[in-house]
């Protein structure tokens, strides 16, 4: 399930030809530093606030907001109609599809958005990939970096990739302050609940829940 086709429609994405059949997508994150770099044709089709901070080679797609005090360092590509709200931070080599929205305090790097993506408040997203759909609740972290050393394994294979967050799939639901630590896998359709710390792979159509339970209990009562 590791096959870029097996977790995205790689019809809503215009970038595609950056994966190849077969291989794991993680394969693609290297590359977008190269494609970047030169394939990058600065423009501003979008409406920019003042007071935000647009580096020298982004470009904006038509219908496009980009609030005050969002700042897109580039290079970067942000699609057509999307929302860069107060606060956001997009770093270099970011892909961002059309229709999606980065919100406040929610910082990218390194990572490609399929379309109608949402990472729309206080949410972290390093060196990964975000399927058609995928939306993360406030809070959500995806972790990119081990405490040790060595490099992101995925359920034992070997990346090769010392920063590695997650492969979030089509439709994906990741519930607020969740974590997913590096070199998760989360399938087509699937959910995971807050304040979950998830490691690992979850198949398409699957449901993760923390398994703490909550005690409600008589409040004694005082005099005043």
């Amino acid at each position: 399930m590791f096959a870029a086709s097996d977790l995205f429609n790689l019809q809503q994405t215009e970038y595609a030809h950056l994966f190849e059949d077969g291989e794991p997508a993680w394969e693609m994150l290297p590359r977008l530093k190269g494609f970047l770099e030169t394939a990058i044709k600065p423009a501003n089709n979008a409406s920019v606030s003042s007071h935000a901070i647009i580096g020298e080679r982004v470009y904006l797609g038509e219908g496009t907001i980009v609030e005050h005090g969002a700042c897109i360092e580039g290079p970067a590509i942000i699609g057509n109609n999307c929302q860069i709200r107060h606060g956001a931070y997009i770093r270099s080599h970011v892909i961002v599809g059309s229709n999606c929205v980065i919100g406040n305090s929610s910082e990218l790097k390194n990572c490609l958005l399929f379309n109608d993506c949402q990472v729309p408040h206080f949410n972290y997203v390093g060196d990964s990939i975000l399927g058609h759909h995928a939306h993360l609740g406030a809070g959500v972290i995806l972790s990119n970096l081990k405490s040790v050393p060595g490099n992101v394994l995925v359920n034992g294979h070997d990346t090769g990739l010392r920063k590695f967050g997650a492969l979030v799939g089509d439709h994906a639901e990741l519930g607020c302050n969740s974590v997913l630590n590096p070199g998760s896998v989360i399938g087509k359709n699937s959910v995971v609940y807050p304040n979950m710390n998830w490691r690992g792979v979850l198949p398409a159509n699957q449901i993760a829940k923390n398994l703490a339970q909550q005690q409600v209990v008589e409040r004694a009562s005082s005099t005043k």
